[in-house]
């Protein structure tokens, strides 16, 4: 009967979780960690991937009680995924110190050529693309956590509105108001940027 759990659907597995039998719900994060860890590494460092994987589990574990059973474990857990790095960014924000002049002047020349027609060509090269990603990494820094989180799930990974908002635990609303205002917050941090 230990492999049981591994036929049983999750709703099944989660109402055993919730009887009393802890150990099933093992079979739930062998089943989840693939996705659980795909949806992480696109939104925290590295270094901080498993220890906020396992946040997710841990806060999927305590929030059992509320999953009815109705809709898709997968997306009900994608959902803490998403809040958890939410959180994670929202942590690190509220207990780093930042310089303020954190960009190198390598960056800003490199900015200063990006802004420019000229530079289209080197784009496309390697390491243009690798210093866009830094420069785009420093910038979301720069911005609050929601921004972040709003802008990587939007414009980012592509996502609609509406699937940001489910994932976010956001209204629809909120979703494209913040979208917009996050865009124009980067786009004037990077302005500013370039007018140094």
């Amino acid at each position: 009967m230990p492999n049981e759990p591994l036929s049983l659907n999750e709703t099944d597995i989660v109402a055993r979780v919730l009887q009393g039998d802890t150990n099933a719900f093992e079979h739930l994060v062998t089943r989840h960690k693939g996705h659980v860890l795909k949806i992480v590494n696109r939104h925290v460092p590295r270094n901080d991937l498993e220890e906020t994987a396992q946040d997710v589990f841990v806060r999927a574990y305590r929030s059992l009680p509320t999953f009815k059973g109705k809709g898709d474990f997968r997306g009900w857990l994608s959902s803490i995924a998403v809040r958890t790095c939410y959180d994670y960014w929202r942590k690190t924000y509220r207990s780093r110190e930042v310089p303020m002049s954190s960009l190198t002047e390598k960056h800003q020349d490199w900015l200063e050529q990006v802004m420019t027609a000229e530079s289209e060509k080197d784009l496309n090269e390697k390491g243009a693309q690798k210093e866009a990603r830094e420069l785009l990494d420093w910038a979301l820094a720069k911005l609050s956590a929601e921004d972040r989180m709003i802008l990587e799930l939007v414009y980012l990974e592509g996502l609609s509105g509406k699937e940001a908002a489910a994932l976010l635990g956001w209204s629809i609303a909120n979703v494209k108001v913040r979208s917009l205002r996050s865009r124009r917050r980067l786009k004037k941090l990077l302005e500013g940027l370039k007018e140094d």
